[in-house]
């Protein structure tokens, strides 16, 4: 049985530490260089360590656990109401104490090197995703100076091409070579973008959840990386509606005096989960126009009454809850309607 806490104030090169007695008492309030951290520790009985989770936490976490520690991490959203006054190191030391304290708090998974690491690939990928798309923008802005107009989006990149060959549209030299120049550079982006995409196709063939996962209609090798790198073990849920709650994809809550009143979703969890699963339903949505749906079923009853922005929202909601269940069942995916039809 523990009988102290200890939190940790993370920082680059200098750690406060705050012990106390699981009741409270303090024991210890230190200032610890980065190189004396693991040493202090290391000498330390076997102790509940709370940290915030944010760079490096998930580093630290491992490394505290193989000294023999119990640790928790929890969202700094929610260390901060128990600072007190003023805002300094210790104080927020103190304050992660605390928090950990309370009965209700909620708590962040440590991740694993292999999610870290896939994490790092999807970030790296998104990256270079944002910076073809100001190319672009920058190459449209160019020819825009000169009366030439193109739509958003990069799949308009062969018609800009066409416009600086064309002999017809008045550019002078010097703007033709900087829009070779900038063409160069988002032909060199989309190559690399599409090297980062089939290394996590690859990954998403070599992991039986990810493969569990594209069993679903919408959900391809993005989606299912995305869950395996952010999203915690779905054991830590209670149910499929929790894990959609955490991704921000259930409505904000606006209730009092017993009368409840739901506004939009709270985008208030994973981004981009989020994000990829409400693109993929957007997809479901838009290929429905093309193909209707079986008539009677969930998806027609929503598009014959709602708009489709909404509808796709609300599939996101069920597909989410879907991958908790074929994820805590290790099922893969059954289509509603076949099972009844059956």
């Amino acid at each position: 049985m523990k009988d102290t806490m200890i939190g940790v104030d993370l920082a680059k090169n200098v750690f406060q530490l705050h012990g106390a007695s699981m009741t409270g008492e303090v024991k210890f309030r230190k200032k610890l260089a980065r190189g004396q951290f693991l040493r202090f520790m290391a000498d330390q009985a076997p102790a509940l360590v709370a940290m915030e989770a944010c760079g490096s936490a998930h580093h630290w976490a491992r490394e505290l656990v193989r000294l023999g520690h119990e640790v928790k991490l929890i969202a700094p959203q929610y260390a901060r109401p128990f600072v007190k006054r003023q805002k300094n190191d210790a104080a927020e030391a103190e304050a992660i104490v605390t928090a950990v304290r309370q009965p209700e708090m909620r708590f962040v998974e440590p991740k694993t090197p292999d999610q870290q690491a896939r994490a790092v690939l999807f970030r790296a990928r998104e990256r270079i995703v944002h910076q073809r798309t100001e190319l672009v923008n920058a190459l449209r802005a160019v020819l825009y100076e000169y009366g030439q107009v193109v739509p958003l989006g990069i799949g308009h990149i062969k018609r800009i091409e066409r416009m600086i060959e064309d002999d017809c549209i008045d550019l002078p030299e010097i703007v033709r070579e900087e829009c070779h120049d900038l063409l160069a550079q988002i032909g060199e982006k989309t190559a690399r973008i599409d090297h980062k995409t089939k290394k996590l196709a690859e990954l998403s063939r070599q992991s039986d959840d990810a493969r569990r996962l594209q069993t679903m209609p919408g959900v391809g090798p993005m989606i299912a990386l995305a869950v395996e790198a952010f999203a915690p073990a779905m054991v830590s849920f209670r149910c499929g509606r929790d894990f959609a709650a955490w991704l921000g994809l259930v409505p904000r809550q606006f209730s009092s005096g017993g009368k409840e009143r739901l506004g939009r979703v709270s985008k208030a969890g994973q981004a981009d989960i989020r994000r990829l699963l409400i693109i993929g339903a957007m997809a479901r949505v838009s290929w429905a126009s093309r193909k209707p749906p079986v008539q009677g079923s969930w998806l027609a009853r929503m598009l014959a009454r709602k708009p489709r922005m909404l509808v796709a929202i609300a599939l996101a909601n069920k597909m989410a809850r879907k991958i908790w269940a074929m994820l805590t069942k290790q099922e893969e995916y059954r289509d509603p309607v076949v099972a009844v039809a059956a």
